[in-house]
């Protein structure tokens, strides 16, 4: 197997994608990026560099033997006084200010590209780890019935709605009423937004109403940046009243599988997989 340098952001993916290396015996290298990488990558085989330190990553890259990268965990975006680039990030830096302007997605592709340039190939994570992205159907116990049909579309819709802007890739719905659009703030505080309205609008614990649904971006390179539910997801969901979690097949990634179905139980809450034809 190809050695794979993993672009480490926040979050529980990177850990995930490490542990499955690990499980698979695939070497794996970590480039943990400053400010946003957990400090448990901190026990594997890599090393610190800041965003737009592209020189020195690509330098550590090839020193360790990596052929294969893959941008995993989330990072905000920084401000310009924030970076410190060095010779090769300030070759780059023109042109992601540039693509910067298209919106998140676009300065991504951007940043994809230029490691392109350099003779690696980018994996998706879910390439990486083809187990992690939502199979059709429910996973768990608990099933969408005829009265969630509606908000499932309604917030599919919206969700890709966003997308188009570029702005988010989750939305949230009850009685076909949009309670909440995720944008910079990601989807665990537009949960808790839902979880603050009047209960009059939403579900509650004891009588449950309403769908989370998230979407790939139209046009979406899928390698970066796929739409992600995890445990915490499922938690503040339930905290929302909401009934169920949706997503696309094979476009939403799933952390922690197990423990996403098991609290989906526990809590009554559905976790349901759509297909493009359904």
């Amino acid at each position: 197997m190809r050695k794979i340098g993993l672009i480490a952001g926040g979050g529980e993916l990177p850990l995930s994608l490490v542990r499955h290396c690990q499980s698979v015996g695939r070497p794996f290298f970590v480039i943990r990026l400053k400010g946003f990488a957990a400090s448990e990558l901190a026990a594997f085989d890599g090393a610190d560099l800041g965003v737009a330190e592209l020189g020195k990553g690509f330098a550590a890259l090839r020193a360790a033997g990596c052929e294969n990268v893959c941008f995993a965990g989330g990072i905000d975006r920084p401000s310009l006084a924030d970076l410190r680039p060095d010779a090769r990030g300030l070759i780059a830096l023109p042109g992601a200010l540039k693509a910067a302007r298209g919106g998140d997605d676009a300065l991504l592709t951007f940043l994809l590209r230029e490691f392109e340039k350099e003779g690696f190939a980018v994996e998706g994570a879910h390439q990486v780890r083809g187990d992690l992205v939502l199979g059709e159907g429910t996973l768990g116990r608990h099933t969408p019935g005829p009265a969630h049909q509606n908000d499932i579309a309604r917030a599919l819709e919206a969700a890709r709605a966003i997308g188009r802007l570029d702005a988010g890739q989750g939305a949230a719905v009850c009685n076909g009423l949009i309670l909440a659009l995720e944008a910079q703030e990601g989807t665990d505080a537009m949960l808790a937004r839902v979880a603050g309205l009047p209960t009059a609008i939403r579900g509650t614990v004891e009588a449950r109403r309403g769908v989370l649904a998230k979407a790939c971006k139209p046009g979406q390179e899928k390698r970066i940046d796929m739409p992600t539910i995890g445990p915490s997801t499922v938690r503040l969901a339930a905290e929302a009243g909401l009934a169920g979690i949706v997503g696309e097949v094979g476009r939403l990634l799933v952390l922690e599988r197990d423990e996403v179905g098991a609290l989906a139980d526990t809590l009554g809450l559905f976790v349901f997989g759509v297909s493009e034809t359904s």
